[in-house]
């Protein structure tokens, strides 16, 4: 079996990282597996970069972002069929396609000789121009009017519903079957444009032996952290980012008592963590941006509680990565946050955007030193039953050999 993932990079950005573990749990498993991306990271001969016309595409690039569209500049993606990793493969896996480095409008004609899965990182794919639509429901009547054009991919005009139109178009000539992440975009997909594929719910996969719990006295000494001080961590690619919610944490930390926050100290990594240090009062480490697994786990094995506040998310990977090192989560009840955080289980589930009720699951379980252990081997439990990359891929494999001719 051959298959081609096409990413927006191998390994920068959540998306692409699950990408990059899929296709590594494929190669394991004994699948030729190759990645298509947009930036590449990795030397390595099964990945390539997505042939472009850059100088040619930027200049349309003026045209067409001034008319509110995002990546229809991009015509050499519909030059693909021309690669030796797509005339090689037996099926297509789009995973982020909306990134900068790919047409959408190419997908009919890519999946009309090779079926495709189109693995949901987000909302993108069946709306007007977010990846995120929050409160808003109108991607499921074609959009226009947002009340988000800032939203990231953002637009210069609200065209949103000619572009909810061109996707709907595209699906309506592809071959495609779509996977969710989520049991919450599970059944955001089945109310959208794409309740015309085959919908399959198929968590992303951890590598359990990468993730796993480490002895914490000897983590917070590497970290420089003091024995007896309680530790919170936060972490996110980048720590500014409105959706990651790290002017919810500074508001949460801000009502914790005086007497616990003497006790305990935050530990983020991240770029972009001086407000959050600024703002909280309490004792701050910034490790910076880390792409070692070996180094992730040392901060999640460090930590007496993950706080995650965000504000949208499918499934994220931060979550599954302290899940998979044992240690407790406190997030908001958003998006697919509750497949992973279940509430006195693995962690505490506060109200959405509730920074008093953060606070209340933090003191909750800082105080309760016995309810912290046994959640820690929930989480772990949890981890190895349901998120090993090993499942994961043989659920892929089992997928691709029901849609293969």
């Amino acid at each position: 079996m051959h298959v081609l993932h096409i990413n927006q990079s191998d390994i920068l950005g959540g998306a692409a990282i699950a990408g990059y573990r899929l296709h590594q749990g494929l190669l394991e498993q004994g699948v030729d597996s190759k990645l298509l991306v947009g930036s590449v990271k990795l030397k390595d001969e099964r990945i390539a970069a997505v042939p472009r016309k850059p100088r040619a595409e930027n200049l349309l690039h003026r045209v067409t972002w001034h008319s509110g569209l995002n990546y229809i500049n991009l015509f050499s993606s519909f030059n693909l069929p021309n690669h030796k990793f797509y005339q090689d493969a037996d099926i297509l896996n789009f995973h982020n396609l909306h990134s900068g480095y790919f047409n959408y409008l190419a997908i009919s004609k890519l999946t009309k000789e090779k079926p495709a899965v189109f693995t949901l990182h987000d909302m993108w794919s069946f709306t007007g121009h977010c990846a995120y639509s929050y409160d808003c429901d109108r991607w499921k009547m074609g959009c226009g009017n947002c009340p988000y054009p800032d939203t990231y991919p953002e637009i210069s005009r609200d065209i949103t519903r000619l572009e909810w139109k061109l996707k709907n178009w595209v699906y309506g000539r592809s071959n495609l079957t779509i996977i969710t992440l989520s049991h919450w975009l599970t059944a955001q997909a089945k109310a959208s444009m794409l309740r015309r594929f085959p919908i399959h719910h198929i968590p992303n996969g951890i590598d359990t032996k990468a993730y796993q719990p480490l002895d914490r006295l000897l983590c917070k000494a590497a970290l420089d952290i003091p024995r007896d001080k309680k530790v919170l961590l936060f972490g996110a690619a980048s720590l500014k980012d409105e959706r990651k919610g790290g002017d919810l944490l500074v508001k949460t930390l801000q009502q914790l008592p005086q007497s616990l926050k003497t006790k305990t100290m935050l530990l983020t990594f991240g770029d972009g963590s001086e407000a959050i240090a600024a703002g909280t009062g309490m004792q701050t480490i910034n490790v910076g941006y880390i792409s070692s697994d070996r180094l992730k786990s040392i901060a999640y094995s460090a930590a007496d509680l993950l706080v995650f506040p965000t504000r949208a998310d499918n499934l994220p990977l931060v979550l599954q990565e302290s899940m998979a090192c044992g240690t407790p989560m406190v997030s908001f009840d958003v998006g697919g946050v509750p497949d992973l955080v279940r509430p006195m289980v693995t962690g505490y589930l506060a109200k959405p955007e509730d920074a008093r009720d953060c606070c209340n699951g933090i003191v909750t379980l800082l105080g309760d030193e016995q309810l912290r252990q046994t959640m820690s081997l929930n989480c772990r439990a949890v981890a190895l039953a349901e998120y090993s990359i090993e499942l994961q891929a043989k659920r892929y494999m089992e997928l691709y050999k029901q849609i293969l001719p």
